[in-house]
């Protein structure tokens, strides 16, 4: 058996399915034979991806501006219409190439819409969102997914991250449910509560304060953080002025409107902009914060709350989507669209110690349970599943 996985969104600044990619491989190549799981693409394009994802700017961002950029999205903004259909094609060489070369007979792609190829692919499902809330994405990436999706349903198999998604999957697309496998992912390994003083040193490196309330993740509508700063904007001043609101992400699409109220009035009323965090920083972010606030609608898993989690801290989650299925033993959670509810519990966590504390309670426990060792495990056995090695009926 050997299997190519596409690597292309480990280059650069790496967002959910990015982390996923590489620690899937990373744990992947510690469980199998050399040459068994081999991430493409390779050689010169690797080289060349890489170099141009290098940050060439550092420092952080405000009002709907990025000031750490790389070369790779500079040539984005640009050309991204002609870039990302050169790099499709290429791609879509460089698979065969490598199928070819390796003698493969397994493709995972990890990124849900699969490359054509001439052998059974995989494809890992992080949510529906694009195909049940287009709302919420670029018109160019709808239709990409409108007009690639038979590209999808024609896999051999699918991975889901939680069983919510697992559900939405074999409904929508009508699919048998031992056609799909849920695999949950995993708390990084370098997440781990740091010491106060080394957490100290690097917030003020950071120009953070001491305390905040902290939310992680990009900035698009389905996040809802103008409902966020609202009812962060509804608590006494007092309380603003100890614990700030630090939002660590960059801009995403459809960010206009947030940027909006933030510069309007966010700012003013004690929330932060920190801007993207590289993976070196989540540590002292995560354990320097009150708490993670995290309001969003939709999600097929959410991986700041999981995070968080791992160095010790609470987590005010969403009812939405998978963040119950995966953290809502130890959360506490909120509708998405309760803007009391979220402003009562941003209070209390920060005035009320014997909640915090019963909060943190458990949920390193809990993140520990979730392991990328875990996920590659579970991985390897349906791609030895497809294999013919062991027998389907147990990878249901």
């Amino acid at each position: 058996m050997r299997v190519v996985i596409n690597r292309t969104l480990t280059l650069g600044r790496k967002t959910g399915i990015g982390h996923y990619t590489a620690e899937l491989l990373r744990a992947l190549k510690q469980l199998t034979a050399a040459g068994q799981v081999i991430g493409f693409p390779a050689g010169w394009f690797w080289v060349v991806g890489q170099a141009l994802s290098r940050p060439v700017l550092a420092g952080g961002e405000s009002g709907g501006s990025d000031n750490n950029t790389s070369l790779l999205g500079a040539l984005k903004k640009k050309c991204s219409g002609v870039v990302r259909r050169a790099g499709q094609a290429y791609l879509r060489h460089a698979l065969r190439s490598c199928l070819r070369k390796h003698e493969c007979n397994l493709y995972h792609e990890p990124n849900t819409i699969p490359l054509p190829c001439d052998v059974p692919a995989i494809a890992t499902i992080h949510d529906l969102s694009v195909i049940l809330h287009p709302h919420w994405h670029p018109a160019g990436r709808v239709a990409h997914f409108e007009k690639n999706l038979h590209r999808l349903t024609g896999a051999a198999h699918f991975i889901t991250v939680s069983e919510f998604t697992r559900q939405e999957a074999i409904r929508t697309f009508n699919l048998r449910p031992e056609k799909v496998t849920r695999i949950h992912l995993g708390s990084r390994m370098g997440l781990t509560p740091m010491l106060p003083a080394a957490t100290a040193t690097r917030l003020a490196e950071l120009r953070l304060p001491p305390r905040f309330l902290l939310y992680v993740g990009t900035i698009e509508p389905r996040k809802n953080l103008l409902l966020l700063m609202r009812a962060y904007g509804a608590l006494p001043r007092s309380w603003r002025d100890r614990y700030p609101l630090v939002l660590a992400g960059s801009w995403g699409w459809s960010s206009g409107p947030v940027a909006e109220y933030f510069n309007d009035r966010g700012r003013h009323e004690g929330v932060i902009h920190l801007g993207y965090v590289s993976d070196l920083d989540l540590p002292a972010l995560y354990s320097g914060a009150r708490a993670l606030v995290y309001p969003s609608i939709y999600e097929g898993f959410g991986l700041p709350p999981l995070e968080m989690m791992a160095c010790g801290g609470p987590v005010l989650a969403s009812t939405a989507g998978a963040v119950a299925e995966i953290v809502g033993r130890r959360a506490h959670l909120i509708a998405p669209d309760d803007e009391d509810g979220w402003r009562l519990a941003m209070q209390r966590v920060i005035e009320d110690d014997d909640w915090h504390a019963s909060l943190c309670r458990g949920v390193r426990d809990l993140a520990r349970s979730f392991t990328w060792e875990r996920c590659a495990a579970e991985t390897l056995h349906v791609y030895r599943m497809l294999a013919g090695e062991v027998p389907r009926k147990q990878a249901a």
